[in-house]
This record gives C-alpha cells, sequence and structure tokens, in this order.
C-alpha cells in the first residue's frame, strides 16, 4: 500500500509485544480467583495508565517530534500493558459469584486511580523547567 510507514508498524509492534510480555508476566504471579482482588491486571492497568500521561505529555510537550516514540511507547507498549477486556471479564466473573461490592469497587478504584495516575504522570512531566 501506498504510503504506509512499516517503521511506524514495526514500533507499534515491539512496543506491544514489550507490554503483553510485561503483562503476562504480572498475570503469572497470582492466580485468577473471582472471590478477591485482581491486583495484576488492576496493576498492570494503573501503570499503563500512568505511563500514557507520562510519555503523552512528555512527547508532546517537551520532546522533538518524533514518527516512531508515540507509536512504540503510547500504543504498542501502554496498549499491550494495559488491558481493558481483562478487567470486564474479571468483573463479570466477580458479579457470577454474587461479589458485588468488590466488583463494583474494582471498577470504581480502576477508574478513579488511572484517572488519578495519568493526571500525577501529567503533573510530573510539567513541573520539570524546560531549558
Amino acid at each position: 500500500m501506498p504510503g504506509r510507514d512499516y517503521r511506524e508498524l514495526a514500533a507499534v509492534f515491539v512496543g506491544g509485544a514489550l507490554g503483553a510480555a510485561a503483562r503476562a508476566g504480572l498475570n503469572s504471579l497470582a492466580e485468577p480467583d473471582p472471590t478477591r482482588w485482581p491486583w495484576p491486571t488492576f496493576t498492570a492497568n494503573i501503570v499503563g495508565a500512568f505511563l500514557v500521561g507520562y510519555f503523552t505529555t512528555r512527547l508532546l510537550e517537551r520532546l522533538p517530534l518524533s514518527s516512531y516514540r508515540r507509536p512504540l511507547l503510547g500504543t504498542g507498549l501502554c496498549g499491550g500493558l494495559t488491558t481493558f477486556s481483562t478487567m470486564q471479564v474479571e468483573t463479570l466473573d466477580m458479579i457470577e459469584h454474587q461479589r458485588y461490592g468488590l466488583a463494583l469497587g474494582y471498577i470504581a478504584a480502576s477508574i478513579a486511580a488511572g484517572l488519578l495516575a495519568v493526571y500525577l504522570a501529567t503533573a510530573a512531566v510539567r513541573r520539570v523547567r524546560v531549558r
């Protein structure tokens, strides 16, 4: 296809592979249990949200433009690390096991902590003076 930048696709692929490998490593630390807090997924999603805030702000506001940093770090790495679909499945499993409070807490904490992580990362990048 004309105009397709295969280096950009490669950046997304490499970043995605690294993010997915990190998430798989986290997931291997605990067996899934719908009656308990899913720490591996929660951790991956909050760390990923922090990194999205950090990379997006840093790449857009602090560094010279690059065609490959955002696809590698934002789309690839953070996209591979975070997993909204797993959060949904875990929440449905909690509901099926009648752990309604746990499910509601998981959803609320995931959204709140994710937004806070993005905010803190963005604020941290903007706090550093540009020379």
